[in-house]
């Protein structure tokens, strides 16, 4: 089993990741989802967790060997960037969503030095609003950002266009299709609704997927 397979296994295993095609989740914005993802529950599940850090920490030596300093999320990557940077022994910090309004009102949390390698550590990119401004924040630092890593990605377009004009490379552990194939071959949804997830990500505002084969 690759690394890609085991941690969809793993996130769909503790319901960090939850299908549920027949009964879709309502996004904020509107949109009707057939998934539902929390990867903060591999914080609580030893096993996984364990899976996952590892394979964070492989990934990055194998795709950023150059890199200095975790960067994570806020908030959800921060525990992932620590664990992480334990297991690397390097120096990590993290990015909060805004300045703080006190003290010495940083944005970013950790020593960070100017032309310093950094790779940010996400949980979760859809449409990478959230970590393309991350990124940006670390660059107007003067951080030389090589990359992102992340457990899960959607792969939708919009997201890959987004990460591509910024010129950010995302490598991530699993990805909705993989998703998707483990859940059908584990008996989580039916062969059958494999198609209808897919035209899901395809164009997630296209909700013709629910009827279809229903």
């Amino acid at each position: 089993m690759n690394i890609n397979e085991l941690i969809a296994k793993d996130l769909l295993s503790i319901k960090a990741v939850f299908l549920r095609p027949e009964d879709p989740f309502t996004w904020a914005s509107g949109i009707k989802s057939p998934i539902y993802c929390d990867n903060r529950l591999t914080l609580t599940a030893p096993a996984v967790r364990n899976d996952v850090e590892n394979a964070l920490a492989e990934v990055i030596k194998k795709e950023y060997p150059e890199v200095e300093v975790l960067m994570g999320t806020s908030t959800a990557g921060i525990a992932h960037a620590a664990i992480t940077a334990h297991l690397l022994d390097l120096p990590m910090g993290y990015v909060r969503s805004g300045n703080k309004d006190h003290g010495r009102q940083n944005r970013i949390e950790g020593k960070l030095e100017a032309g310093q390698k950094v790779v940010i550590v996400e949980d979760l990119i859809s449409t990478g609003g959230s970590v393309i401004e991350v990124a940006d924040a670390l660059r107007d630092a003067g951080a030389d950002v090589l990359g992102i890593v992340s457990i899960f990605t959607y792969g939708m377009k919009k997201g890959l266009d987004r990460l591509a004009e910024k010129d950010l490379r995302n490598v991530s552990l699993t990805d909705f299709d993989t998703i998707v194939k483990v859940a059908v071959d584990e008996s989580y949804i039916r062969p059958e609704d494999e198609a209808r997830l897919i035209k899901f990500r395809n164009n997630p505002s296209d909700e013709s997927w629910i009827h279809a084969n229903a």
